[in-house]
């Protein structure tokens, strides 16, 4: 895990009084902070890289970007409620870093006038969960070679990346999407409808070759 662990047992935990009864009681009824980071949260590390490796697309800069994340989350750690999503928690943390950090050399993407769709429009025709849009489609994805998905998703604009990752390869419903990426929930639902299209665009000819249906509808439009 890259070091991980040397790096969390690196970071300041609160001090442990050894050898008293209360204490060991305590402890015995309730994990500390420390404890529960290290129990809840380092094994979600392998599927953070995932993610800061979709946003960075460089593996050492995931890699920072992630022990940055780990960071920050063990600091703050005793302000996470327990019984929330603690997934979707870390991922808020790596967003906002990644946005604070990692991408002020970069143009701020422009916001497409096609994304002002109401919520009411997108959700006449899909549930709010990750599998409400062309779920058949992405089931065909699946299909294709890992290679050949991880270089069309890399072709993609960041902002429609990140949601087709966090949707289809997380899996995380779209309001916790809306919530990590701090975007209105009609939007998040536009970037994935549109996401999957573009990626569709992308690995059509490919997935021709290999007798995988992703052709358009008749009389559909590109």
């Amino acid at each position: 895990m890259w070091g991980y662990v040397v790096l969390y047992n690196g970071i300041n935990a609160p001090d442990r009084k050894e050898g008293s009864t209360h204490h060991m009681t305590e402890l015995a009824a309730e994990l500390t902070p420390a404890q529960r980071f290290e129990q809840d949260a380092l094994p979600l590390l392998d599927q953070l890289y995932g993610g800061a490796l979709r946003m960075t697309r460089n593996p050492a800069d995931a890699e920072d970007l992630v022990q940055e994340t780990y960071v920050k989350a063990f600091q703050a750690f005793e302000r996470f409620k327990p019984g929330t999503n603690l997934k979707a928690w870390l991922y808020r943390i790596m967003t906002n870093t990644y946005i604070n950090s990692y991408r002020k050399a970069q143009r701020q993407p422009s916001q497409l006038p096609t994304e002002e769709i109401t919520d009411y429009q997108l959700l006449s025709h899909a549930s709010h969960d990750s599998s409400g849009l062309e779920s058949a489609e992405v089931e065909a994805l699946k299909l294709l070679p890992d290679s050949q998905i991880t270089e069309a998703l890399n072709q993609l604009s960041e902002d429609y990346r990140m949601v087709v990752y966090y949707s289809d390869v997380e899996g995380l419903p779209y309001k916790e999407i809306a919530e990590i990426m701090d975007t209105p929930l009609g939007t998040v639902m536009s970037r994935l409808h549109r996401g999957r299209k573009q990626l569709r665009d992308l690995l059509k000819e490919v997935a021709h070759e290999q007798g995988i249906g992703l052709d358009y509808e008749k009389g559909g439009t590109k």
